[in-house]
This record gives C-alpha cells, sequence and structure tokens, in this order.
C-alpha cells in the first residue's frame, strides 16, 4: 500500500509544473541518461550521468567533520563556467545535477543557473536557513529542483554539530517555507555517534512524513577533513543497523528512502569507481569525489567532456577503489589516494593547502563494505529499479556481467 500513499501523497502536496518536471527531467530524461551512461561504457568510454558541483565554499555554519574552507575567502565557480559545463554535459545526455558547498543559496547566482537549464533537474544539498519565502516561490516557479535540506539531531546536538545556535529551528523553517512553496522535499541526515539512536527511528520518519517530506537521505559520517572528529565515524555494527533499517523502512513507510552505496542485493559499491558521479569543486578542480580534494584537470580549460572521458587520473582513481574493495577507498585506505595523486601530479584544491596531510593523518577503518552482512532490498520498486539503473555495471572484478 505504500506506493499508492507516495503517489497521493505526491499529486495533493506538489505543484503541478514541479511534478511534470521531476517525472519528465528527473524520471524520464533521467534514466535515458542512464542508459547512455551504460552505452559508452560498453565503448570503455566513462562519462557519469550524476555530476556533483560544489558551487561556492562559504558557510553560514561550520559543522563538525566538513572538508569544505567554509572560513577562508570566498571561491565559487563563476556562473559562465558552471552554464558551459550542464551545456556540454547536457549534449551527452545528462539532465541530473547535485549543487552543494558550503551553502549553496550563498551562490549569488544559483537561480540564474536553474533558469538557464530549465530542462536538467537539480538537487540542492542545503542546510535550508537561507531559504525565504520568496527564494522557495522562485524555484516553484522554475520547477526544475528539490532541495535537500540536512538535519543533524535534536536542538542540542544540531547545535553542537553545526557550530552554531538554535540551527534545528532554522533549518525547520526554511524546510517549511518549501514545503509550503508545494515543492519536492527532502531531509538528508549524516548518521554519527551522537545522533545516530535519534535520528535513525521510525519515529523521526513518521514525523518527516507528517510534516509532509517526500525523502529522506540517510549516510554515514565520513571522519575527513582539518578536523575530522573520527570519534563520530560509525562502527562497523551500526553501519549494518542502518542499512537493515533503511531497507526496513522502506518496506513500511509511505516515503522515498534514498541511499547511494548498495546495490539491490545488498552489496556495496561506490558512486565513484562505479563512475556514476564525479566533483567539480568551488574552485573548478574536476575531482573523483566531495572528500577527494585532488585534481589534476579545470573546469574552463576546454570540452568538460573530453577533460573527464580522457583523464588518466580519474580513470586511475576508479581502477584503484574498484580493485581494492567494494566500499569507501578514502576510508579504507587513504594512502592509495595519495599514491595515485602523486603519481599524476595532482594538485591540492583546498583553499588550506592540507589535503595531503590530512589524508596521510587518518586512521583506516571500515566502510560499507561488510562481505557477509549484506542485506538485499526488500521492496519490489527499490530491487527493479536499482537492478537496471543503479548497480555496479560489471565494475568490480568479481561482478557478474553488466545488467542491460
Amino acid at each position: 500500500m505504500i506506493l499508492p500513499q507516495m503517489a497521493g501523497h505526491m499529486l495533493s502536496s506538489v505543484a503541478p509544473n514541479c511534478l511534470w518536471k521531476f517525472g519528465w527531467n528527473f524520471g524520464v530524461k533521467g534514466l535515458i541518461a542512464v542508459e547512455k551512461f551504460k552505452a559508452r561504457r560498453r565503448r570503455g568510454i566513462i562519462f557519469p550521468p550524476f555530476l556533483h558541483l560544489s558551487v561556492i565554499n562559504s558557510c553560514n555554519l561550520k559543522c563538525q567533520g566538513c572538508w569544505v574552507d567554509v572560513q577562508a575567502p570566498r571561491t565559487m565557480v563563476p556562473f559562465e563556467e558552471l552554464d558551459a559545463l550542464v551545456s556540454d554535459a547536457k549534449a551527452h545526455g545528462n539532465v541530473f545535477f547535485g549543487l552543494l558547498g558550503g551553502e549553496p543559496f550563498l551562490h549569488p547566482r544559483l537561480l540564474d543557473l536553474l533558469a538557464a537549464h530549465r530542462d536538467c533537474y537539480f538537487q540542492i544539498f542545503t542546510n535550508g536557513q537561507l531559504i525565504t519565502p520568496e527564494i522557495a516561490r522562485r524555484l516553484q516557479l522554475l520547477g526544475n529542483a528539490t532541495p535537500l535540506v540536512s538535519i543533524e539531531g535534536d536542538a542540542a546536538t544540531s547545535d553542537i554539530r553545526r557550530g552554531s545556535r538554535k540551527v534545528l529551528d532554522r533549518s525547520l523553517r526554511g524546510l517549511e517555507m518549501c514545503l509550503d512553496a508545494r515543492l519536492i522535499t527532502g531531509v538528508a541526515t549524516s548518521l554519527c555517534r551522537s545522533n545516530i539512536d535519534a535520528m535513525l527511528t521510525e519515529s523521526w520518519l513518521q514525523r518527516l512524513i507528517d510534516m509532509g517530506v517526500h525523502y529522506a537521505w540517510f549516510h554515514g559520517y565520513r571522519p575527513v577533513g582539518p578536523e575530522a572528529s573520527p570519534e563520530l565515524a560509525l562502527t562497523p555494527d551500526q553501519l549494518v543497523q542502518v542499512r537493515r533499517f533503511v531497507v526496513e523502512q522502506r518496506a513500511r513507510l509511505p516515503i522515498a528512502i534514498v541511499d547511494a552505496y548498495y546495490d539491490d542485493k545488498g552489496d556495496a559499491l561506490c558512486p565513484m569507481a562505479i563512475g556514476l558521479t564525479h566533483h567539480v569543486g568551488p574552485s573548478g578542480g574536476i575531482e573523483p569525489c566531495p572528500i577527494i580534494q585532488l585534481a589534476v584537470e579545470q573546469v574552463g580549460q576546454g570540452s568538460f567532456y573530453e577533460q573527464v572521458t580522457q583523464s588518466a587520473f580519474l580513470k586511475d582513481m576508479r581502477d584503484a577503489a574498484a580493485s581494492h574493495s567494494r566500499g569507501c577507498v578514502v576510508l579504507e585506505n587513504p594512502r592509495l589516494i595519495l599514491e595515485i595523486a602523486d603519481r599524476h601530479g595532482a594538485r591540492d584544491t583546498t583553499q588550506r593547502g592540507t589535503a595531503r596531510q590530512e589524508l596521510l593523518a587518518m586512521t583506516p577503518r571500515s566502510s560499507q563494505d561488510l562481505p557477509g552482512r549484506e542485506i538485499p532490498e526488500k521492496h519490489w520498486m527499490y530491487r527493479f529499479a536499482k537492478h537496471y539503473w543503479f548497480n555496479d555495471f560489471g565494475t568490480y572484478p568479481s561482478a557478474g556481467k553488466v545488467h542491460s
């Protein structure tokens, strides 16, 4: 019964133009983008169907474990370069882009980017605190973006996790603005030891459902950056707890729950290793993923498509990650990242200039790859979707044939 409930909620709570853009731009065209990605893979060409763009480094918060130079002088990818990048990717079938920061709403031309590419779909990773009724209304008129509001715990935990006061109240206000504007709206939580007991609960999901939230995204905290706070990282047992909770609640509650690190059988995967996504940082560096702040190529220096598909650095990073394990190579073997970066002369894309030292200081730990503890999807919809459009695509040495 959950599918009719979810469909009914979407139809009754989302503005018609937003619903149409989601169904066409993200749904139909997004699936076509994955099929084009699979066809390119068969020819030995890797260009991700989904791209993450950290458009600016600045933020109004300072979270534990943040790897972005949020307090450094403002650095952002100029609108002209973002526009050219999206246009180039779009010419090769891509239509979905994740917009990150810092805080994306600090970019002065964020909404101009959405307006320039109404035939694409954007997911905006935000703390929600800069969303005003006017911004929410503009997002509704454009119709081609979904805000994903980060909430990191109850009031006390949020203040500690995010380095400010009354964080939860301000984020909830932004969330309510989005829902009032009838946007497709999600809530993301970086689960760590200080918030897992409060946030990984059916009561929290039920509260989101009661508020009208359309989807939730749980992901494990990653201890990286200049102040990594490794004591917050989840244990292997807690990682299994998260996976089991997500699978079970997907089959029970009328809210979509996103995960990006497992296939339909419950086998772990790394989106970067598979080539499903790469990242552009605030300085314009083309990086393997958001937490690897090292790059050889730079946006604005030729065709983005050619830079990605011809990058020996990105290829070696994908190959090394895939041959190492099905998990996160940054967490499991940070020195391997450095070896590949040094082999290609990759530059540090941070303003602080300490990305290499941070990787050297990391203690290797478990990631989502926990052989023997796989938990397959229970709900047929998630099994079907992942089987065809979100799996390892034959990347890993032990994997079977690529799904068609």
